[in-house]
């Protein structure tokens, strides 16, 4: 379900995972430009944004995000890590061009970033039971911006 995530920011190479309440997560802006942002909520920290770190697709397209004003985002970064059934970790390296479908939620002045989960393709869906969704430099999402 991507637990964590590899990426470089400026001059930092940056290993980050869920688990660590204050992970945050590349986000590219439309300028261009590189954001960090809060990646989810825990159940212990303040606010009124879904306690979790990861949005599923079909939950979006069906509008259980709607009232948090979603904002499809691309997530650059050089792997993620996700675990197999057995609970073994498996570093996955992502190709030049591709990024992890992100959206930015917001709640009043409260944003942050959760990573789009989709269900694995069946060659993969013996080993896990979600898997985030990777998208191509220039691919348009499905689900507006505004």
């Amino acid at each position: 379900m991507c637990e964590g995530v590899y990426f470089t920011h400026g001059d930092e190479v940056m290993r980050v995972f869920y688990i660590n309440p204050k992970a945050l997560l590349p986000v590219l802006m439309q300028d261009g430009s590189i954001r960090l942002m809060p990646w989810g909520r825990r159940r212990k920290q303040t606010g009124q944004l879904p306690a979790t770190g990861w949005a599923r697709l079909d939950a979006i397209y069906s509008g259980r995000w709607d009232k948090f004003f979603p904002k499809p985002v691309k997530i650059p970064v050089l792997s993620f890590m996700d675990r197999d059934i057995e609970g073994q970790r498996h570093w996955y390296d992502l190709q030049k061009g591709q990024f992890i479908q992100g959206l930015i939620a917001r709640d009043g002045h409260e944003k942050r970033v959760y990573i789009v989960i989709i269900e694995p393709e069946v060659e993969d869906a013996e080993l896990h039971h979600r898997w985030p969704r990777v998208v191509q430099r220039g691919e348009k999402s499905r689900y507006s911006f505004e």
